[in-house]
């Protein structure tokens, strides 16, 4: 197994090595298998080559309700493409091979890991050396079962907080968190054309009272600004809706340099 290769979860290493050197987290999300399998592989090395520190690889499903149009178009067009739980492993598989020190985290939506079946989820994900994994719509009755399995592995779950959550679905989560919180910095469904919150300082600030844990803030994050903005009170920054909008609007054979010029400019 890939983990023990590696002392602790790679998440750990990584944000702690970090916060070590008055840095926080870029971690760009990916729709896996898109715009094609093999461009998909191709793109997530050379955003990693171009300086992320995760990967967030998102699983695609046919409702994806949190998501805007942009995370939408890319999720249809991969379950076109043949994607499913099984492609999704052989691909992170494959980039972990090339990457071994790298977190690689999957996000993706209940339905498909139950289908793939729970328990067989968390072995393969624990064999292709998945550190952690973000369920949007986890049941909150599920939440605990699924936060011990992935204990048992060494994978966090990592849950998502919004400006609209309260203490005690705040604390709720932070006790069953790892690795880091994500912070949900608006209402609403993503987009790179949303705007942040303006209460997402204080959601963290709040956040920071229930857990020692990393602080990561994504959704409408789409520019250096944004990102500055945050790394005044977070710990790392999630871009995914306009990291896909760049890959969509480029050219076939500029897609690859395009989301790597892209990653370069936010760092």
């Amino acid at each position: 197994m890939y983990k023990d290769k590696i002392v602790g979860n790679r998440i750990d290493n990584k944000l702690g090595s970090l916060k070590a050197d008055s840095s926080i987290a870029l971690v760009p999300y990916l729709t896996v298998g898109y715009p094609d399998i093999s461009s998909f592989y191709e793109i997530a090395n050379s955003v990693l080559d171009s300086g992320a520190d995760m990967l967030e690889l998102g699983i695609p499903f046919s409702d994806p309700l949190a998501d805007g149009p942009t995370i939408q178009m890319t999720s249809f067009k991969a379950l076109e493409n043949g994607v499913n739980m099984h492609t999704a492993f052989d691909i992170a598989q494959k980039i972990r091979t090339e990457n071994p020190e790298t977190p690689l985290i999957f996000m993706g939506y209940f339905n498909p890991f139950l289908t793939y079946g729970i328990s067989e989820f968390m072995d393969k994900a624990d064999s292709v050396g998945i550190d952690g994994i973000i369920i949007p719509d986890l049941p909150s009755e599920e939440a605990e079962d699924i936060a011990r399995l992935c204990k048992g592995k060494g994978i966090h779950l990592i849950p998502l907080l919004a400006p609209t959550s309260t203490e005690e679905r705040i604390a709720a989560a932070c006790s069953i968190a790892g690795g880091f919180i994500y912070c949900v910095s608006l209402t609403g469904v993503t987009g790179a054309n949303s705007k942040m919150s303006q209460n997402i300082e204080g959601l963290v600030n709040s956040i920071r009272k229930q857990t020692n844990l990393p602080i990561l803030v994504g959704f409408g994050i789409s520019s250096k600004k944004d990102i500055e903005q945050i790394a005044g009170f977070a710990d790392g920054a999630i871009v995914g809706s306009a990291l896909l909008d760049v890959i969509s609007k480029a050219n076939k054979g500029r897609k690859i340099a395009e989301a790597s010029k892209f990653i370069e400019e936010l760092k």
